[in-house]
């Protein structure tokens, strides 16, 4: 458990945090996979852009606690909504951040060299769940988000650093 509470007091106390991160949204019948480069200020507000594939390329956004915002040249993200619409795919690095700077911390356990944290974001039976493996000096290097026991949304993390 010391391991969780050391990476949300990074989360929590320090200037905020940046990574790239690929997100694969899973809709049971079909894949989207995408990567963004984002960064979180110190409360957890995330700009972000879309680096690949081309075709989305250049898309940009912010997301807050109090919503987002969308910028784009002639090209749209048009994702539907996951969990009886609580998430959206573009939003997945925002949740994974929320959810580790505020979330309960359900179990911490070694998966190999690595730590695996599951997080719940609230208390309720419709808790999304989000688990999320470290490496040894406390570093995301992968995170899923389920509903109702079905992972929704992955993130294959990497470049993050602490600000």
């Amino acid at each position: 458990m010391d391991s969780a509470m050391t990476f949300r007091q990074k989360m929590t106390e320090g200037a905020g945090c940046g990574f790239l991160c690929t997100v694969t949204a899973d809709y049971g019948d079909k894949l989207y996979t995408f990567s963004m480069d984002c960064s979180f200020d110190d409360a957890g507000n995330m700009t972000f852009s879309v680096v690949k594939p081309e075709s989305i390329s250049g898309i940009t956004g912010t997301i807050g606690h109090d919503g987002g915002k969308l910028t784009f040249d002639d090209q749209a993200l048009a994702f539907e909504l996951l969990a009886d619409g609580y998430i959206s795919p573009v939003s997945a690095p925002w949740f994974f951040v929320k959810t580790v700077r505020g979330g309960f911390i359900q179990s911490c356990s070694q998966d190999g060299a690595n730590t695996r944290i599951t997080f719940l974001d609230t208390f309720t039976e419709e808790a999304l769940q989000t688990d999320v493996w470290m490496d040894p000096v406390n570093i995301p290097l992968h995170c899923e988000i389920l509903w109702q026991g079905r992972r929704i949304l992955s993130l294959e993390v990497s470049n993050f650093s602490y600000l």
